[in-house]
């Protein structure tokens, strides 16, 4: 770690980053000879599989991103085989703002999610990431105690069919409002901004729908089924291009909510932790329920 460090510079405090699922997250403080400081942020994988994987991922995406407007950290250091850390990791600079995972203000954030999406999805690589990979199957899906059993039992029998074809995009992979930072004192005047999207371990290749999807089902399962439905529109609304056909899009909405299915707990224990303790994972369970329900009604 110090070898990246410039001469004079020193670690002078740690702290834990909470809100992550697979990954250890910690901010350094790096003090400078003239006395200031500066802040960098190791991303670490503790016994992970194919940890390796993500981060040449992620450092290709953030050597990628850099200069394109996008505002993502700046690559520092990568060790994917924990050649000379402990475990494997990366080490990027720390921007500055936060994630807002509370009701209040989302008619705001929304919005701005959406536009943010758009302008990942316009970026074109001179060199493509691997196509996406499915989080789930038919066979897989977990129907949560209690739910509609005829909803569930019809939106598994839509991804039992071929996914439908698509032009490939540039995708993040996991964008969701756990991944965005926001600016929440601007000047009176300016309100809100998006100042980083982090976590591009999972960037892919593959249909703008499906990175669409995933962050419906994250307002759906965070703020409410009427918001992860209402984050397709505001997506087309800020001049994304979805699937034209209804079904098509379905498809690929119905798939990331069912992906949603085997790892409930997973999800709701770092919101509770970053303050939304009401959403037990029962309570996820339920708004997943409701959330499907609703894609299957909206078909018709």
């Amino acid at each position: 770690m110090s070898r990246h460090l410039e001469v004079g510079e020193r670690i002078v405090r740690t702290e834990a980053l909470h809100g992550g699922i697979t990954a250890e997250m910690r901010r350094l403080t790096i003090g400078r000879p003239d006395g200031g400081t500066r802040d960098l942020v190791l991303r670490t994988f503790v016994n992970v599989e194919h940890a390796e994987d993500w981060l040449n991922r992620e450092a290709g995406a953030l050597t990628l991103l850099t200069g394109t407007g996008v505002p993502a950290p700046g690559l520092v250091a990568v060790d994917p085989t924990a050649a000379h850390c402990e475990h494997p990791s990366l080490l990027m600079t720390h921007l500055a703002g936060r994630t807002v995972l509370d009701d209040e203000g989302l008619e705001t954030r929304v919005p701005l999610l959406a536009r943010q999406l758009v302008a990942i999805h316009a970026l074109r690589p001179a060199e493509r990431p691997r196509e996406y990979v499915a989080w789930t199957t038919a066979d897989t899906v977990v129907t949560p105690k209690g739910a509609d059993a005829a909803a569930w039992a019809a939106a598994i029998d839509v991804i039992r069919r071929p996914a439908p074809r698509y032009e490939g995009r540039f995708l993040h992979r996991d964008f969701q409002p756990g991944n965005v930072l926001f600016d929440v004192s601007p000047p009176e005047s300016a309100g809100p901004r998006i100042t980083g999207v982090v976590d591009w371990a999972a960037t892919s290749w593959g249909p703008t729908d499906l990175d669409v999807a995933h962050c419906s089902t994250n307002l759906a399962l965070l703020h409410g089924p009427p918001w992860g439905l209402r984050f397709a529109e505001a997506y087309e609304e800020a001049g994304g291009v979805l699937a034209a056909a209804a079904s098509e899009r379905l498809y690929w909405q119905v798939r990331d909510g069912l992906a949603f299915s085997e790892e409930v707990q997973l999800v709701a224990q770092p919101w509770r932790e970053a303050g939304r303790a009401e959403l037990t994972t029962r309570a996820v369970e339920e708004r997943l329920d409701a959330y499907v329900t609703a894609l299957m009604d909206a078909l018709g």
